[in-house]
């Protein structure tokens, strides 16, 4: 899917804020279907207008961000959330991965870096603010306990060393560089782990591998 061909409904309680980002998005290529003031807005736009990729607010009035985002995700697993707020807190980005967010990045992005999270995301990809990341994968080593997830421990040890790196926040190129495989053959990894695990993204992918123990946290 090409950046040309992605369609964006733009989501935040802020008129002045949708149109900054309608602007940022038109110029960079992307069609913006439209735009909703809340989350309640945001779930039927989303269900008539089947956008690729939904840009969500967090704080909104009747509904907000996180809510919105799991029920968009709920009915049409197909679109691609990406969660923006002004808020750089641990609370919101947990709370957004675990409602079916694929992104989740800062309303100070610049320009550029927003129209290449909205073309990444649209190609089914995940993408998190590298400092959001970091932090993420901190807050899912601090959990005291794990479970044994049956999905996991069916894999073969090449699959779990995919997604260990994968857990790690390593690029497909990185990983092929570090396990000696072909980018593309990563690639085929990535997508049979996605497939074999019944989750949606790279994201969902690392909640699992910390949250069923896979990833042993430093010191832990």
């Amino acid at each position: 899917m090409t950046a040309a061909a992605t369609r964006a409904l733009v989501v935040d309680d802020q008129e002045l804020v949708r149109v900054g980002f309608r602007m940022i998005l038109e110029r960079g290529g992307v069609e913006v279907v439209g735009e909703a003031a809340d989350g309640l807005e945001a779930v039927e736009a989303a269900a008539t207008l089947a956008p690729d990729v939904v840009l969500m607010d967090v704080r909104m009035p009747r509904l907000d961000g996180i809510e919105a985002t799991r029920r968009v995700v709920a009915h049409d697993p197909a679109v691609r959330v990406v969660v923006l707020t002004t808020f750089d807190l641990d609370e919101y980005v947990m709370q957004a991965v675990r409602a079916g967010a694929s992104g989740f990045l800062l309303k100070d992005i610049p320009p550029a870096d927003l129209v290449h999270a909205v073309g990444v995301v649209a190609r089914g990809d995940a993408l998190l603010a590298p400092a959001l990341t970091r932090r993420l994968l901190e807050r899912f080593a601090e959990q005291p306990e794990t479970v044994a997830d049956p999905r996991v421990e069916g894999l073969s040890a090449r699959e779990r060393e995919v997604m260990l790196a994968v857990a790690s926040g390593q690029s497909n190129a990185e990983i092929g560089g570090r396990l000696h495989l072909s980018e593309a053959t990563v690639k085929t990894y990535v997508s049979r782990l996605l497939t074999k695990l019944d989750v949606r993204d790279r994201v969902q992918l690392t909640v699992l591998a910390y949250e069923s123990g896979l990833v042993v946290p430093r010191g832990g």
